[in-house]
């Protein structure tokens, strides 16, 4: 087989690969929406995850979460990060405030009502991944986690390349 010949079966490979793992996700993510994720969106989710285990290991901070450290765990800009908190803060979810004049920071802090729809969540995903794990294995699980984590840094470090080249062929 030719040079080119190689190089169209490897591009259908790329395209067939890349269209199943798009799939793969997509319906991934429909499934969680289904019946598992009732009060809260995935993204919201998370977001509330992530403010209560900041909230943990943050003793110096009183229990803050601030809005730039949940910006960059979620990988987000400051303005998605604050129009997502907006709308957790209007359901009565979090408490928005910021620390002297602002300068030194805005923070986040859970309510009762947001720990109760948290809670009431965390117990959804229990059940609805006890069952996961006991049909799917833990091993199984485990070992999907870590090749998910390597993805992750691929797919990070090609979206970063991919941005650079984009800077680089504006600034020419």
């Amino acid at each position: 087989m030719s040079n080119t010949g190689k190089e169209t079966v490897m591009n259908q490979d790329i395209v067939k690969l890349s269209n199943e793992l798009t799939y793969r996700r997509y319906l991934f993510n429909k499934e969680h929406s289904r019946g598992v994720f009732k009060e809260l969106s995935i993204p919201d989710y998370v977001a509330m995850h992530i403010i209560a285990e900041m909230e943990k290991e943050e003793d110096i901070y009183s229990g803050k979460a601030y809005l730039q450290d949940l910006a960059e765990k979620m990988r987000l800009t400051i303005r998605q990060t604050s129009k997502m908190v907006a709308g957790l803060r209007d359901r009565g979810l979090l408490s928005w405030a910021h620390d002297g004049d602002g300068s030194a920071g805005t923070y986040v802090m859970i309510t009762d009502s947001g720990k109760e729809i948290l809670a009431n969540q965390e117990d959804n995903l229990k059940k609805f991944y006890g069952h996961v794990i006991e049909q799917f294995g833990k091993e199984n699980l485990i070992r999907l986690l870590h090749l998910m984590r390597q993805l992750e840094s691929v797919l990070q470090e090609e979206a970063e390349r991919i941005r650079e080249e984009e800077s680089d062929n504006g600034n020419e």
